[in-house]
């Protein structure tokens, strides 16, 4: 995993919200319900999304979350860096005081690599991208359940 388990769910509920529509409110009980996260995390991580501006925040009856933007202005690094920070792309892959490219530690060329691509693929997928892509692999799945259930009836 490249990041952390707060970043995981952050980057899914982004995409809930962005499959559920820029106008509309939701709460944390059904972010949490729909996608297999901890309520009590799952707050925490709304929290900071809230505090970096990439969601808003309605509080009282009709309350809620919406995303702030549109799922097209946003890009998964934004919420990697609000969530996991990014200090630790930069850091040696060894735990080094001093790896550069001058100074390299057996691993820099390696990282070093894997981590412009990593930067890359953030910066460029949007959450509307994402958002697609999590609403067809649940389709997908969807659809494979409904094909297991009615093989097993079959095979009874």
């Amino acid at each position: 995993m490249l990041y952390s388990r707060p970043c995981e769910y952050a980057i899914r509920t982004m995409a809930y919200l962005a499959r559920v529509g820029l106008q509309k409110r939701v709460q944390v009980q059904e972010i949490a319900a729909s996608e297999a996260i901890p309520a009590p995390l799952l707050a925490k991580v709304l929290q900071q999304l809230a505090r970096s501006n990439l969601v808003h925040s309605f509080k009282g009856p009709g309350g809620g979350f919406s995303l702030n933007r549109n799922p097209k202005e946003i890009n998964l690094y934004e919420i990697f860096r609000v969530v996991d920070g990014v200090e630790d792309l930069d850091r040696c892959a060894v735990g080094l005081a001093e790896c550069n490219d001058f100074a390299p530690c057996p691993l820099h060329d390696t990282w070093k690599s894997v981590r412009i691509h990593l930067l890359q693929y953030l910066k460029k997928t949007t959450l509307e991208e994402m958002a697609s892509a999590v609403e067809r692999k649940k389709e997908l799945l969807m659809k494979r359940s409904t094909q297991s259930r009615k093989r097993s009836r079959g095979s009874s």
